[in-house]
């Protein structure tokens, strides 16, 4: 069966193909990438048609026709829900909240009769279709927004008070309810968070916590076996664009970057992206520690969703204390000197294209390692799996 790679790496080998220096050659990505000649072309076909340089169907439009049949489906299912459901609505005894897409559909051209609704009761709300409480809250809405337009600075007790002296009783709440659904605040409004707010609780234990003799607490990074723990963090670099976050994982028994993902923004899905990458990559996790720090990416529901729906196990150091990531903070260290202080970049393309090229052609297969016995993170897999599969 061939491998499945994540759509991410794909279009990084190809920009990186694409991109490459003069003398670099594509026999050259390959290497630098681990991926078959023939996988490489594929993909380059695939991106020009994509791009519209070659004929054929491409990713987009492929994704418009199932979405387009998926939508089908959706109508014909609609259809036959309402065909079916029509029996029973001539039967029940509707609220007045149906009557006014009665009214939209009468306006359309289908008469009540049509829709099997008994019409004395629907005719005698088009008479009165706003009931009273409807026409006192309008009122309440008017003078708290007189009160408003001429006391913008003014919260929502001082409108009440303006609405109550101008003939409107309503409650304190009352008034907040109806000024915070039409957007009337107060121009000062709330000071914003600063930035140095303290970092969220825990949602994990720190599973990569041990005590020494004296009893103090320390960090043990130490695997026996590939996908037995990773480390996870995320890291920030400016360009002439804006910033470009990489959150990257590494696994702990080779060194090895698992899964990156790299995005414009901050959020939530960076660490989920980067999480999938990694488990596509690797195949079977079940059990493997995700140690990270207490960012709120981490701590999000989504990235908790996705550990769960791989059967992975979370893990969380201590607030502000480098040394409980200390193995993902040094790789960044060396990419902080080896690409982003090594010139300036003019958009984030750029730097994307060095920071996977680095890491695919350098880390990974050029720099050995002292704690590997001088190997490089692919060379001791490649070892260490081929032991594995002869005492098998």
């Amino acid at each position: 069966m061939p491998r499945l790679y994540p759509s991410g790496f794909r279009d990084d080998v190809v920009r990186v193909a694409r991109s490459r220096e003069p003398g670099v050659t594509i026999e050259q990505v390959v290497r630098d990438f681990g991926v078959h000649p023939m996988t490489l072309q594929k993909w380059l076909r695939r991106a020009d048609i994509d791009e519209g340089a070659k004929p054929g169907q491409s990713r987009s439009e492929a994704a418009e026709i199932g979405e387009l049949k998926k939508r089908n489906r959706l109508l014909e299912q609609e259809n036959e829900v309402l065909r079916r459901a029509a029996a029973y609505l001539s039967q029940a005894n509707l609220p007045e909240m149906m009557y006014p897409l009665v009214a939209e559909l009468a306006e359309a051209g289908i008469p009540v009769t049509v829709i099997k609704l008994s019409c004395q009761p629907y005719y005698r709300w088009l008479q009165g279709p706003i009931t009273p409480s409807e026409v006192v809250e309008a009122y309440r809405a008017d003078a708290l927004f007189d009160a408003h337009r001429d006391g913008p600075e003014f919260g929502h007790r001082l409108l009440a008070d303006e609405a109550r002296e101008a003939g409107e009783a309503m409650s304190d709440r009352t008034a907040w309810r109806i000024a915070s659904s039409n957007g009337w605040f107060s121009a000062f409004g709330k000071p914003k968070r600063s930035k140095s707010r303290r970092p969220g609780p825990p949602v994990h234990d720190d599973l990569c916590a041990v005590a020494d003799e004296k009893g103090r607490t320390r960090q043990m990074f130490a695997a026996d076996a590939p996908n037995d723990l990773w480390l996870t963090d995320i890291t920030e670099h400016k360009t002439a664009e804006g910033k470009l976050y990489l959150c990257a994982i590494k696994d702990v028994f080779s060194g090895r970057i698992v899964g990156c993902s790299i995005d414009s923004r901050m959020k939530s899905r960076l660490a989920v992206a980067a999480l999938e990458n990694a488990v596509r990559m690797r195949g079977d996790v079940a059990g493997c520690v995700v140690h990270s720090d207490r960012g709120s990416q981490f701590r999000s529901r989504k990235f908790r969703r996705a550990l769960t729906r791989h059967h992975m196990v979370g893990s969380m150091g201590r607030v502000g204390s480098s040394g409980d990531n200390a193995a993902m903070e040094s790789f960044f260290a060396l990419l902080q000197k080896n690409v982003l202080d090594r010139r300036s970049w003019t958009t984030r393309e750029q730097l994307r294209i060095a920071i996977v090229t680095w890491i695919e052609r350098t880390y990974h297969r050029r720099r050995r390692q002292a704690r590997l016995g001088r190997l490089t993170p692919i060379e001791f897999e490649i070892i260490m799996n081929t032991t594995v599969a002869l005492a098998a």
